[in-house]
């Protein structure tokens, strides 16, 4: 639950939020036509693309381009509220603040690859520096106007081009705009082994559940959740047959939340518990 949001517009948007919640807390978002930096106060953040899964603690941030995600928000320490401040990055807002002119640093090259949609953004002194006078602004809100969120944005902007992992941040900042488009097959693959719902892999294709269940059985030429559980046993009994993890652990990793129910859908399928047909492998 949403405790508390501080908002600054310009032009009309939203660019700065400062959010306070309850957790755990999730959001699916799509941004067709943004991009956002976030920087975790208290608590953790969970950004979650169709092929990627970043993670951010306090004094981290996490950069993302335009795209679907979901955001999942979890307590860190027992009696503190999960707080973040969100940057919102629009193209016309970048232009307008500079002089109707997205800057040449701004513009993908032609030979430039994008290899992630997102990135984590490691504890910076002088991001932290900047999110401390946004922290004052927010407290003292009668100081700002739209000439001090011009220039914070264009402090933002420098700070990233300046800061770790320069060439990433670069290739994400010069392609915040163009939307990046995952075939169902990648975003399945990538989700695979995870806990992730259909919902939610429907959100993160960008499709209604029901045209996500269509299109996935053309594709796999069955229902989403009788695949997925499928492909994870599959995985387990390798696993059971490689691995000297326990049980417990092959579970979670193959994405049951649950070990009996793990068991139960095992014993299904292979007809014998996952502790006996690791022992009569062990045997053969």
């Amino acid at each position: 639950m949403i405790t508390e949001s501080k908002i600054f517009s310009l032009f009309g948007k939203t660019v700065l939020n400062r959010i306070s919640l309850n957790p755990p807390f999730e959001v699916q978002t799509q941004m067709n036509n943004e991009a956002c930096f976030l920087y975790v106060l208290e608590g953790e953040q969970t950004s979650i693309s169709a092929t990627e899964s970043v993670t951010a603690i306090k004094g981290e941030s996490i950069l993302e381009k335009c795209g679907n995600y979901l955001s999942k928000m979890r307590l860190v320490e027992k009696g503190r509220s999960t707080e973040f401040i969100t940057i919102h990055l629009y193209p016309e807002t970048i232009k307008a603040i500079y002089n109707n002119e997205i800057p040449d640093f701004l513009k993908p090259s032609a030979n430039q690859k994008l290899v992630s949609g997102m990135v984590k953004i490691k504890k910076d002194l002088l991001l932290k520096k900047y999110f401390e006078s946004l922290a004052f602004y927010f407290e003292n809100s009668e100081l700002v106007d739209d000439e001090l969120l011009k220039i914070k944005l264009k402090e933002l902007i420098f700070l990233l081009v300046k800061t770790q992992n320069n060439q990433v941040i670069g290739a994400i900042l010069s392609n915040l705009f163009t939307p990046t488009t995952y075939a169902i097959k990648d975003t399945v693959n990538s989700k695979l082994y995870s806990s992730i719902s259909v919902d939610q892999l429907a959100q993160l294709c960008a499709l209604s559940r029901s045209s996500f269940i269509r299109e996935f059985k053309k594709i796999y030429k069955q229902a989403p959740a009788a695949y997925l559980k499928n492909e994870k046993l599959k995985r387990a009994a390798e696993l059971l047959t490689l691995s000297s993890e326990p049980i417990s652990t092959i579970a979670y990793d193959c994405g049951f939340n649950n070990v009996a129910h793990f068991s139960r859908s095992f014993v299904k399928k292979y007809h014998v518990s996952p502790s006996k047909y690791k022992l009569e492998q062990i045997d053969k």
